[in-house]
């Protein structure tokens, strides 16, 4: 499969409707502010429209659900008497993570508000899209499946429970979409893909998108597919990342990184942003250690229930934060405009992790800044990914948050702290000279363990990390008599040494 590549433009002159778009769909998104197609869209629509078997390859962000979705919607609007949309599902659209299926859902809904079923029999109705994911209860999409569903957007776990259940019919499907396939593959969901190929017709319309296309996805667009067309909409040569995103990539330690990434939070110019890390605990750690440093900022990770990470990712697109500490798992799911940053907390396993993840800034033509900060023992990972991507900087520069070029090259003005607004104004048996910020630990102990004293004095021999509260013995201490017997010019250490000896000896009188 030779691929027909696409210049390298972002949108096109044309129109929705000079691609032969119906009136509906075109409508609805021009009330979007969709007016133009992308590359993407522009060469896929006529094929698709034609009902012709096509892979799709574009890089992040460049409107690959559009060029599904528009054809989609169309075939199964305008099939006529041969196909009537009945409730049970026309077209599928497999996605591999739930924040993508929601992204794609919400797409689709929104460029179908304008679509009905024009049923004779029944009268019309609005075409139904419906979504089906994991982590969310069961009843609520049973009932829109029984209520219809002409198309249906879904993860391939719960797509197949709900199918060997018997609430999901896939023997009506006359459109197959496979989105983000190279992810699926990474998450080991080849398997129940073709568990669900196995049950849907042979005489169907079937599209496959992705941002790469390694060699076991192209083994399954040919055991699947009828003569597919390879569509790349981007220029064999040109960087796998978006031209309009600048990178900078420091080596950072790891004990600086929040400091690090604080700073880079007051960057000039700094909208939305997307900070990534490999790890559930890391995510969450990252995030609350930035919350207490004044930023508005939420997690999105495995770890949090389906609910949280909703409310999470609709906090983000609407304003609410502006800063979404995430997973590799959310790269595939949020599309959001207007993210200017994106840091790489902790660098990804590979190269097309990489792509992804610096494929959420720089989309739809804005430009974007993408920071990633190397550990020591992270440099031979980032030497391979900087080797397949060809960024020429396998020896990033070491850099930490004093670091003079730091605040040159990412614009952050001098006087940024590590901390912004209210967070600067630590609690008061916090607010010490040998305290850290980020050290929450010491400020959920209880009270009586951060003021103990002995005979008049601090439990600690160190006033600079733990200084006496307010100076007093406590009289009512049974440490008392123990820690004023021997010698009182032996200082606290060496008392406390001798406490277990003087005990021992006080026992042994008394039996």
């Amino acid at each position: 499969m030779t691929p027909l590549i696409a210049p390298t433009r972002t949108t096109s002159e044309s129109t929705f409707a000079e691609l032969g778009v119906r009136a509906e769909i075109v409508k609805a998104l021009t009330e979007d502010g969709i007016k133009h197609p992308f590359a993407i869209q522009e060469l896929t629509m006529p094929l698709a429209l034609a009902g012709d078997d096509l892979i799709g390859q574009a890089r992040t962000g460049m409107g690959k659900t559009l060029a599904f979705g528009v054809p989609l919607l169309q075939r199964i609007t305008t099939s006529g008497a041969h196909h009537p949309l009945n409730g049970i599902p026309r077209a599928l659209v497999v996605v591999p993570t739930r924040e993508l299926c929601l992204q794609v859902y919400g797409d689709l809904a929104t460029a179908a508000k304008h679509l009905t079923t024009d049923l004779s029999t029944h009268g019309a109705r609005r075409l139904s899209v419906v979504s089906i994911y994991g982590g969310r209860p069961y009843e609520p999409q049973i009932e829109s499946l029984r209520a219809g569903a002409d198309v249906v957007v879904g993860t391939p776990g719960r797509l197949l429970d709900l199918a060997q259940q018997g609430h999901l019919q896939l023997g009506g499907l006359s459109v197959l979409v496979l989105d983000e396939a190279d992810e699926m593959l990474d998450l080991g969901f080849l398997p129940d893909i073709e568990r669900i190929l196995r049950q849907i017709p042979d005489e169907r319309q079937s599209m496959l998108f992705s941002a790469t296309m390694p060699d076991p996805i192209i083994t399954l667009a040919r055991t699947f597919m009828n003569q597919p067309t390879h569509i790349r909409a981007e220029a064999p040569h040109s960087s796998a990342v978006h031209d309009l995103t600048k990178q900078y990539v420091y080596r950072a330690h790891a004990l600086d990184k929040v400091e690090l990434v604080s700073r880079v939070l007051q960057a000039r110019g700094r909208g939305a942003t997307m900070v990534f890390t490999r790890t559930k605990r890391t995510a969450q750690k990252v995030a609350d250690e930035l919350a207490a440093r004044g930023f508005a900022v939420g997690a999105v990770h495995g770890d949090l229930g389906q609910v949280a990470r909703e409310k999470g990712l609709k906090s983000f697109r609407t304003g609410g934060i502006d800063v979404l500490v995430a997973t590799d798992v959310a790269a595939r799911g949020i599309d959001v405009d207007d993210v200017t940053h994106v840091i790489n907390y902790q660098i990804p396993e590979d190269e097309q992790a990489y792509v992804h993840r610096i494929g959420r800034t720089g989309r739809a033509g804005k430009t974007g800044v993408a920071v990633t900060l190397v550990n020591w023992d992270e440099l031979a990972r980032w030497t391979m990914i900087d080797k397949a991507l060809g960024l020429g900087c396998p020896d990033p520069a070491e850099t930490y948050s004093s670091s003079p070029h730091l605040y040159t090259e990412l614009d952050i003005p001098t006087e940024a702290l590590g901390t912004v607004g209210s967070a600067r104004k630590l609690p008061a048996k916090r607010a010490t000279s040998g305290e850290r910020g980020s050290d929450q630990s010491r400020s959920r102990l209880p009270k009586s363990s951060r003021q103990r004293t002995r005979a008049g004095k601090p439990a600690t021999s160190h006033p600079a990390i733990c200084p006496a509260a307010n100076g007093q013995a406590d009289a009512s201490s049974t440490d008392t008599p123990v820690a004023n017997t021997g010698d009182g010019a032996h200082d606290g250490r060496r008392r406390r040494r001798r406490r277990p000896r003087k005990s021992a000896g006080v026992a042994a009188n008394a039996n």
